[in-house]
């Protein structure tokens, strides 16, 4: 029989603290795509897509000592496979062990190491990862969704559920494994609830080993792929295997970073498979709702390499990730209609091939792959599973034994109905009792902010409640959203003395970054700072919007003043360099850079390449001042602060 149980797993690694009081107005991840695609590839480029980190709070607490850390696992075992998820860590899937081979299909993290790569920062590697709403690793990737068992007559599910803030969604994907399977089945489904159309998202993002000899196989003769040139970001069509000028089905042959998003035809069932040099592959397959894939690799780079060792723990190399996603690429959201619910069914397994049926001709190992995948688990098959448990598994109500977030229980509040019947989202907390204030007495009046809004309905009772300063500030936070900075900066002046108040400082702040008055924008987040100098995450945003406005002086004159403990987080020494550097004290800024390690800043972001272009710039200048002529490109980066991933190795 198939067995459902609760474990504790512990690893060591770098805990979570308390997530930032202040609203992510920069914006975290680009969205300025362009695509050179053909009139009837029919792509949603840039569709659903956000200039900013609203109406989240940043995640960036992690500068802490390694630590053992405990987390409550859900083990899901059968005869052939044992599957472990991780309820607190956003349902992530941590590792599937196939017991009959005595292998592990996908890549299980034997450390804990969040770094700055997701929409709220903290994201770590390994596993499968499921996300919903908008493009990026999504909010609750480190933070707890909701868990709940039941128990069918022919095996018990574990289901795992949230609220999309962004498009005020419900979702939940079911997950069973039936007593004599090979695969484990994850039945998704995400039900609009709302009276008009809002932009999808979901990719479910799978981690595996990266193995020199492995070859990625996918019913497709073309891939859109990720080009940038001189920071502008395209998305261009190439032919499979060898558009890129090599055979691209080998991950390992990737020298730089590189996403492929295969375009799989209508008339194929979707899939995609990693075989290793012997044969034995992982398998990802799903009905056609699911019609995304990707292949997503580090690259041979020393940045790539770097970043590998930045994610990965104990014994583990290198990995890449494989995807399946409702688009076509991550450049894009799909509309979902009023009123409507998507579901489909993904299975993970293993499939072992002969060698010479994967390995060789494009067209064969295609061919080879999908037929044993029909004979394997045939289409009909999957479309009848997913039919079947609609009544008798993603419509049941089940028993939440662990509890996520009060997101919502606030819009079952709100709106005086129940999101889904089958979906128990308990009792609103902490940082929806403002919300909850809004709509019991029209105004909000009682402690500092600490969570935003920036939907329709809630703009909508802002605008009609009684003022106080805290709605006049998430007033002019809705407005933000909207562009419309005119009216954003008549209700922060509302709001009243900003002097003393880091709320407001802190968007005013950003009111003059985006007007373009940057000396204003880098007095305000100074004042903004000093007024406590002992927030790690707020003084990370400081110095980062400092930087951003060459306020070097200010920098060094508020570096300068911290605790000791503060001053030796690697990021902020970071930023210290660079204020050395940018005032002239070029030694100086060399030997404080020097004694950082791009491995030790864990929240640098990923992409970000500033710690080479430091040590160049200060290269350059040093030979300056000799009266030489030093060139960028003839920099040699020391492989310790290198995290270009377009440089070859």
């Amino acid at each position: 029989m198939t067995d459902l149980r609760f474990e504790k797993l512990f690893l060591r690694g770098y805990r979570v603290g308390q997530s930032a009081w202040f609203p992510a107005l920069r914006e975290l991840i680009k969205s300025e795509i362009s695509a050179e695609l053909d009139e009837d590839d029919g792509l949603f480029i840039g569709y659903g897509m956000f200039s900013d980190g609203l109406p989240y709070t940043l995640q960036d607490n992690y500068d802490f000592p390694e630590e053992q850390l405990c987390f409550q696992a859900v083990i899901l075992e059968n005869d052939f496979l044992k599957a472990v998820f991780l309820p607190e860590l956003g349902g992530r899937l941590w590792s599937l062990y196939d017991k009959e081979h005595e292998r592990d299909l996908i890549l299980a993290n034997t450390a804990f190491l969040p770094c700055n790569l997701a929409i709220r920062n903290a994201w770590f590697a390994g596993g499968v990862e499921f996300n919903c709403g908008r493009r990026g690793h999504d909010e609750q990737t480190v933070s707890p969704r909701f868990a709940a068992v039941l128990q069918t007559a022919k095996y018990p599910v574990l289901r795992i559920y949230e609220y999309q803030r962004d498009r005020g969604t419900p979702f939940q994907y079911d997950c069973f494994l039936p007593e004599d399977s090979r695969f484990l089945y994850i039945r998704g489904r995400i039900w609009n609830p709302n009276r008009h159309l809002v932009p999808m998202y979901w990719w479910s993002n799978i981690a595996v080993s990266e193995v020199a000899g492995s070859r990625v196989v996918v019913p497709a003769k073309n891939a859109f792929a990720n080009r940038y040139n001189g920071g502008s970001h395209v998305l261009a069509k190439l032919a499979l295997p060898d558009g890129e000028g090599f055979d691209a089905s080998y991950p390992i042959n990737f020298q730089y970073v590189k996403d492929h998003f295969y375009n799989i035809s209508e008339d194929r069932r979707p899939y995609e498979c990693l075989f290793f040099p012997d044969g034995y592959g992982f398998c990802h397959i799903s009905t056609r709702r699911l019609r995304g894939r990707k292949l997503f690799v580090w690259g041979q780079s020393p940045g790539g390499r770097n970043w590998n060792k930045k994610l990965l723990g104990c014994g583990l190399d290198a990995y890449i990730e494989l995807q399946a996603g409702l688009g076509r690429s991550q450049q894009e959201c799909l509309p979902m209609p009023p009123r409507t619910a998507w579901e489909w069914l993904e299975g993970y397994g293993a499939l072992l091939m002969k060698p010479e049926q994967v390995f060789g001709d494009w067209d064969h190992a295609v061919s080879s792959t999908t037929a044993a995948i029909d004979g394997l688990i045939p289409e009909k098959e999957l479309d009848a599973i997913l039919l079947e448990t609609r009544r008798s598994v993603a419509l049941q109500p089940g028993k939440t034994v662990i509890a996520g977030s009060g997101w919502g229980a606030l819009e079952e509040l709100r709106s005086g109905e129940k999101l889904c019947p089958q979906l128990d989202f308990g009792a609103i907390g902490l940082e929806q009792q403002a919300w909850a204030e809004l709509l019991q007495s029209n105004t909000i009046s009682s402690g500092l902010p600490v969570s935003y809004q920036v939907s329709e309905a809630w703009f909508e009772r802002l605008q009609q409640a009684a003022p106080s300063w805290q709605v006049h500030y998430h007033k002019a936070l809705n407005f933000f959203r909207r562009g419309d900075l005119e009216r954003a900066e008549a209700e922060l002046d509302a709001a009243g003395e900003a002097a003393g108040n880091r709320h407001l400082l802190h968007a005013k702040a950003n009111l003059r970054r985006l007007q373009g008055r940057n000396p204003e924008a880098a007095e305000l987040i100074y004042q903004a700072g000093k007024l406590d100098t002992t927030d790690h995450s707020f003084l990370k945003e400081v110095l980062k919007m400092l930087l951003e406005m060459d306020a070097y002086e200010k920098m060094l004159d508020l570096t300068g003043s911290l605790h000791p403990e503060l001053a030796a987080l690697p990021l902020v020494g970071l930023m210290k360099a660079f204020a050395l550097a940018h005032t002239g004290r070029l030694d100086e800024a060399e030997a404080l850079l020097m004694n950082i390690s791009a491995l030790d800043i864990r929240d640098i972001r990923e992409g970000e390449n500033s710690t080479s272009q430091l040590y160049i710039y200060i290269q350059v200048k040093k030979a300056e001042s000799k009266g030489q002529v030093l060139h960028p490109d003839n920099v040699k980066v020391p492989l310790s602060l290198d995290l270009r991933m377009s440089q070859p190795k």
